[in-house]
């Protein structure tokens, strides 16, 4: 039974101020949007992410292999709409469909609601909090009246929903409404009501984002690793420097293809896991590895970040030559790190520094390279 995710990412958020939307507005050093995309593809059990994006934003969310991008309306039911029939042309059997400003979700919230929806009790669910303070009416900044708050509830998102049944509401459905809920009650869905989550706010105005960060910040699990690699020049006619082969009068000495470059990284990578050196993984004792090509052993590296749940946030790599000049290669090498890592292009850095002649550097002996890395972790 596939279940897809629909964010809802359109909407203009004026309420929240800044200069742009708030779905693109930084948060704890990322954009919101990207928070609540992590959540999604953390979550088992979510098989397709669908971004409902405004016209204008289509260029603002980087390409990634388990999220796709459609075009969202006017209103919000019009954008949940246009996500729903995107899905239609190969439809999922259950859909959850999320405010992307609801950035605090946490990944096993979403999967609670996904194995409730895949039960198939009611053709829709959603989480909810019960209102607990006493509801007042006002008018001219005076109480005019109270209100019983028996049987009221706090909606939240993501509203999960059989996928024919949700898609069938909205094609009936006229005008805007305020969620998924009350479209499909106006179709005569059964909804039932699941426990909400109390940090699961949604962003709306410029006071939401210091608790939003705050939410964020106490989930995550910061690792910051650092890594040095030096290799001689030796025969060759260029050097392999992170994962580009630059020409040289010179190529660099070593057991594997001596990329100095990504050896730093992945030795800064294996840091920040407390998981030792490359030699502790690819001993060079080991005839197998002689002449390997280093992006064996980057790609490892990134492979136990994965395995423990971190994402790689960023990448900083300084090569320390008189020659060859890196600064015509830089463009070439960000690239190339960034097909390996998965890490985009634009949270990698690749710069490059003399040793103003002294040591062997500044000799021409070889080649230094020192590497950052920061590893996040988003904990529940």
């Amino acid at each position: 039974m596939t279940t897809a995710a629909l964010i809802v990412a359109a909407g203009r958020g004026t309420r929240a101020g800044g200069p742009v939307p708030k779905q693109w507005q930084p948060l704890a050093g990322r954009r919101v949007i990207d928070w609540t995309l992590d959540a999604f593809l953390a979550a088992p059990g979510i098989d397709r992410i669908v971004v409902v994006l405004h016209a204008d934003d289509l260029m603002q969310l980087v390409p990634h292999a388990k999220v796709e991008v459609t075009t969202g309306g006017s209103t919000r039911a019009a954008s949940v709409r246009n996500g729903l029939e995107f899905l239609a042309a190969s439809p999922p059997a259950c859909v959850l469909i999320h405010d992307v400003a609801r950035c605090c979700a946490r990944p096993e919230f979403i999967s609670t609601i996904v194995q409730h929806v895949r039960d198939g009790k009611t053709p829709g669910l959603a989480p909810a909090l019960p209102v607990t303070d006493a509801l007042w009416t006002g008018e001219n900044d005076r109480v005019t009246g109270m209100r019983d708050r028996v049987g009221l509830y706090r909606a939240q998102t993501p509203q999960a929903f059989h996928f024919d049944s949700i898609l069938t509401a909205h094609r009936a459905h006229q005008g805007d409404a305020p969620d998924d809920v009350a479209i499909a009650r106006a179709a005569g869905l059964d909804v039932s009501i699941i426990d909400g989550d109390e940090d699961n706010l949604k962003i709306t105005h410029p006071s939401d984002f210091a608790r939003a960060e705050r939410i964020i910040g106490d989930r995550m699990d910061i690792r910051v690793g650092s890594g040095f690699d030096v290799h001689r020049f030796g025969p060759g006619d260029h050097c392999m420097l992170c994962g580009v082969a630059v020409p040289h009068d010179r190529g660099l000495a070593g057991h594997s293809d001596a990329d100095v470059g990504m050896h730093a990284l992945t030795d800064a990578i294996y840091g920040a896991l407390a998981q030792g050196d490359i030699g502790r993984h690819f001993p060079p004792s080991d005839p197998q590895w002689k002449g390997a090509q280093s992006h064996i052993f980057l790609r490892h590296a990134v492979g136990l970040a994965r395995e423990q749940g971190f994402k790689i946030n960023n990448l900083d790599i300084t090569l320390v030559c008189e020659q060859p000049k890196i600064t015509p290669h830089a463009t070439a090498m960000q690239s190339a790190l960034a097909a390996i890592t998965g890490v985009a292009s634009d949270r990698i850095s690749v710069k490059a520094t003399t040793s103003e002649r002294l040591g062997f550097t500044g000799r021409q002996e070889g080649i230094a390279a020192q590497a950052t890395v920061t590893l996040v972790k988003t904990c529940a």
